[in-house]
């Protein structure tokens, strides 16, 4: 147990009247101020694209919601055609007049029942996007991307995750909570953070089919968002 879990536990005290929200609705209402809502991940931003290895030439982002982490792909390989699949309309929108001079394809829909293809990418990313959902539900979707990923190449991660088991624990308990005080079907998704341990997240992505996955390390001022690389 650590402080992080007595924070996260004074929180949930805190809010726990406030409704939940669906996943794409939360992120509609706060397009105008989302980027800078994230700012403070610019570092890690970087580090993705320098983490990308050279020479690739097609990109799967997983969650882009307004391309933060394309800003800086895009100065490495401004060449690159990405495809971005995000669940907000709004951000896709926001991403699209960002970066409309770019080999971009754009697809708004749910990224665990969209077809990815096989065999499509030279590499696929996801950045904070993924710290909302079971160890089983990312299992299947992990299969996916390393089914779309092409031989030889990459799947690289950063995201947040639980510091204890106990968060994980206590975050999942009240969502549920709340999904069953809302009356919310267990299909749609709602913006609510359940972060797995980073064995669990290991555990799903290796559970993916990917031969190797390796834990990068975490930057000076943050200890609890990994970045992760898995190879096909």
């Amino acid at each position: 147990m650590d402080r992080n879990y007595f924070e996260l536990k004074d929180w949930i005290d805190e809010t726990r009247d406030e409704p939940l929200e669906t996943m794409g609705g939360f992120f509609d209402r706060r397009v105008d101020e989302y980027e800078d809502h994230m700012s403070h991940w610019k570092n890690h931003y970087r580090w993705m694209a320098d983490t990308l290895p050279e020479g690739i030439g097609t990109l799967l982002d997983i969650g882009c919601g307004t391309g933060l982490e394309l800003d800086e792909i895009f100065k490495r390989f401004p060449e690159i055609s990405v495809t971005g699949v995000d669940i907000s309309g709004e951000m896709l929108s926001a991403l699209s007049e960002k970066h409309g001079d770019k080999n971009l394809k754009l697809v708004c829909c749910d990224y665990f029942v969209w077809e990815m293809g096989v065999e499509q990418y030279d590499a696929a990313i996801s950045f904070e996007t993924l710290h909302h959902f079971t160890i089983e539900r990312k299992k299947g979707l992990f299969e996916k991307i390393c089914r779309s990923i092409k031989p030889g190449g990459v799947y690289i991660e950063c995201d947040y995750i639980a510091s204890c088991p106990e968060i994980e624990e206590i975050t999942f308990s009240e969502c549920r909570r709340r999904r069953r005080r809302d009356g919310i079907a267990d299909g749609t998704f709602v913006h609510f953070d359940t972060p797995l341990t980073l064995q669990h997240e290991l555990e799903a992505i290796s559970a993916g089919g990917f031969s190797k996955v390796e834990v990068l390390g975490f930057l000076p001022e943050d200890d609890h968002t990994p970045m992760i690389i898995a190879y096909k």
